[in-house]
């Protein structure tokens, strides 16, 4: 399991490790019934504070994704029904956005400059039937 913090985010680090895990439910990186790190594990790994990491993990048990069974881990629990599975889907899409937009507004982008390359690459995708290639930018 790969999760990054960006220290210099104004997103907070648990939010961050939520968005990620969400993330990688959504995509199938995470699938029903797998272990994650113990918090001290992962707070380790991370080098953040504990508590950061037992925030995430609480809010995530929260939203009944993920169980702690004491004495076994903390486990990826399956969406409780279809309606769950596109919710989780939505949430992603949505910290994707969040993300792609925190991170133009730290290149120092203005909302009128991303809109105008978003809805560009809105209409080359509508066009060619699939997103623009990441390899294939204008130069």
């Amino acid at each position: 399991m790969q999760i990054r913090i960006d220290l210099l985010s104004k997103i907070p680090i648990y939010v961050q490790i939520i968005d990620q895990i969400k993330h990688m439910i959504a995509t199938g990186t995470l699938k029903p019934g797998d272990q994650l790190p113990t918090v001290r594990q992962l707070a380790a790994d991370l080098r953040v504070n504990f508590n950061t990491i037992a925030r995430a993990y609480r809010m995530l048990d929260e939203e009944s994704l993920i169980s702690t069974q004491h004495g076994r881990g903390t486990f990826i629990l399956a969406p409780s029904n279809e309606a769950n599975g596109e919710a989780l889907r939505r949430q992603d899409i949505e910290w994707l956005t969040r993300h792609f937009l925190n991170e133009a507004a730290s290149l120092d982008y203005s909302a009128e400059q991303v809109r105008e390359i978003f809805e560009e690459n809105m209409h080359l995708w509508q066009a060619a039937g699939s997103p623009p290639s990441e390899h294939n930018e204008e130069v």
